[in-house]
């Protein structure tokens, strides 16, 4: 009776313990950071300033005239091909008050940097998912301009 009490609570923690480390949130520094930023700020909520210094950063330019650290927030996003229509390829980005659906090369830009950075892919009759939420990555204009590998951090969590 005991060894069936302590089998079913060793189980449980088991369990749990799996559950939580899917849970966990994963970091992407770096390049790969800076990329997953500068596709998905286009798309994103934030002011048009801050996407134009994304912009700026993602193709090189550290110096654009900014002073704050940028944040590049999306609450999910799933991105979807197919190895069966190889020309499926589509994307949804959700966000606190909207959402964009994108087809063909920008959700293939997407679907790219998610795996590039690390997001593990899934799939199922003849489609590839890419997916992940809350996604939030800073980047840091001043470590940028150092140019040694620093100023772009991000962290998400497996899809929800």
């Amino acid at each position: 009776m005991k060894s069936r009490i302590l089998a079913t609570l060793v189980f449980s923690f088991v369990v749990a313990g799996a559950t939580g480390a899917a849970a966990a949130s994963t970091s992407v520094t770096g390049s790969a950071a800076l990329a997953l930023a500068g596709v998905v700020a286009p798309y994103s909520n934030l002011p048009a300033a801050d996407k134009k210094a994304v912009a700026a950063f993602f193709k090189g330019d550290p110096n654009a005239p900014y002073v704050k650290k940028i944040t590049v927030t999306a609450d999910k996003i799933v991105c979807r091909t197919s190895n069966v229509d190889i020309t499926a390829r589509s994307c949804e980005l959700t966000f606190k008050v909207s959402k964009k659906s994108l087809k063909g090369r920008e959700a293939n830009e997407i679907y790219a940097t998610e795996a590039m950075a690390g997001v593990p892919s899934d799939g199922a009759a003849g489609s590839i998912f890419e997916s992940l939420s809350k996604l939030s990555c800073t980047l840091d204009q001043k470590a940028l301009k150092d140019k040694a590998g620093a100023g772009a951090d991000c962290t998400y969590e497996p899809p929800n």
